[in-house]
């Protein structure tokens, strides 16, 4: 069986490490399974990749805040990169030719980049299956409805897609509700809970608590892919100086790979200073490191969050509100159910971090939270790709009459020649 993966990749590392999470428990789940994996993410070298995964490297795109789209690396237009992009896929597919095909995030892809992988299926891969996986939170609620219909992605789902996973709780966030979704798309979406993160322990490079202090606390301070998260990383070194001495805290932060520079050189500088804080800009066993520490202070990713889920670990989630209010949606909900502590960006001083640091670090560990969050996405999304495989689920896309596709009449189709 053949699968693949398109990851979107405009900004930080989330996409990239949900997929990849996704795609490992599939190789280990589903016998005979060969995952081509498409994505432009610039870390993507820097992954364990399982067997029977192999990837094709996009050229890099950049998101501004503003949501506007540069190439990241190259000197090249933005229309030609994305040309470039478009074209990469399709051929792709055209030669790999997926039994189904894994789209992350937007139906169509980054700027509507699948639309010709889409036409190409319908005249030539008529039982390919394709599935769209998205995670809990897209964005607000007004912002997203608005989105999804000027760019048809209803309309997308209900004519093109086998099925939609969402991987994300109900109890937290009602995607179908809060997204107001009509019937023939509700009725393909399921809400698979959230993804289960695993300790993964590679023979010879095991990670131990290296103090023999039983007082010693050890403090994870992570904000994801690091790009924007200078200021979280800025107010905790800055919060280290004001705390008083009797508390026995060791800090390990991982900056991230995709902070800029002076930002990575001026929290190296201040880094120096403290003795009991260890400095790393990017690891790929960041949940080993969450295992081992006390209390986690981080952003409001999806992944992250579901590593500290996971682990049950006591948390600060300080989530990002910009561009998107994915974060703070799901940090408020979650902070609401009592899973753990959020610090509002706009309110976040040094100071208020530091109290919160020290508010979680009294709190007895419990292993019973007071809400159980659902963990089982990756067995759901298992089986249900087993199905479609199996062809075991009736198709539930209704092609769009001919009439309907004309943006795929504008593309040349001696790319696939």
């Amino acid at each position: 069986m053949r699968l693949m993966v398109y990851s979107h990749d405009t900004f930080g590392l989330g996409n990239i490490r949900r997929m990849l999470s996704i795609c490992e428990y599939l190789l280990e789940s589903i016998p005979n399974l060969s995952i081509l994996l498409i994505s432009g993410s610039p870390m993507l070298h820097s992954f364990r990749m399982p067997v029977g995964l192999d990837y094709i490297k996009l050229p890099c795109i950049n998101r501004s805040y503003s949501g506007k789209l540069s190439p990241k690396y190259l000197g090249t237009q933005t229309d030609e990169t994305l040309k470039l992009r478009a074209d990469i896929i399709l051929a792709s597919t055209a030669n790999f030719k997926p039994d189904l095909i894994l789209v992350d995030k937007k139906p169509y892809g980054l700027n509507q980049e699948l639309k010709p992988t889409i036409d190409y299926i319908k005249h030539f891969l008529h039982n390919t299956k394709l599935v769209l996986l998205l995670r809990d939170i897209l964005d607000s609620p007004e912002i997203t409805i608005n989105e999804w219909k000027q760019q048809s992605y209803y309309t997308a789902i209900q004519w093109l897609y086998d099925k939609v996973l969402v991987v994300g709780s109900p109890e937290v966030f009602d995607f179908c509700k809060e997204y107001k979704c009509p019937p023939a798309v509700a009725c393909k979406v399921q809400q698979c809970g959230y993804i289960r993160k695993f300790v993964n322990r590679h023979p010879g490079n095991e990670l131990h608590k290296s103090s023999t202090n039983p007082q010693e606390k050890l403090v994870l301070v992570t904000p994801g892919g690091g790009e924007d998260g200078y200021h979280l990383l800025s107010h905790y070194l800055s919060g280290l100086a004001i705390l008083p001495a009797k508390h026995d805290i060791k800090s390990t932060i991982v900056v991230g790979p995709e902070m800029p520079q002076h930002h990575k050189q001026a929290l190296y500088q201040v880094a120096q200073q403290y003795p009991h804080v260890q400095m790393c800009e990017f690891t790929d066993q960041l949940t080993m490191y969450m295992s081992l520490a006390d209390v986690v202070i981080c952003m409001g990713g999806y992944n992250t969050i579901c590593e500290v889920l996971s682990l049950h670990k006591k948390a600060i989630v300080v989530p990002r509100n910009r561009p998107v209010a994915e974060q703070c949606i799901r940090a408020e909900r979650m902070a609401k159910l009592g899973l753990f502590q959020m610090v509002h960006p706009d309110s976040l001083t040094s100071e208020k971090l530091m109290r919160s640091l020290l508010t979680e670090l009294h709190k007895p560990q419990t292993t019973s939270p007071q809400f159980s969050i659902d963990l089982n996405a990756l067995p759901r999304i298992s089986q249900c790709i087993q199905m479609l495989l199996n062809n075991e689920v009736a198709h539930g896309k209704q092609y769009l009459p001919q009439e309907k596709l004309q943006w795929l009449a504008t593309y040349p189709k001696s790319v696939i020649c």
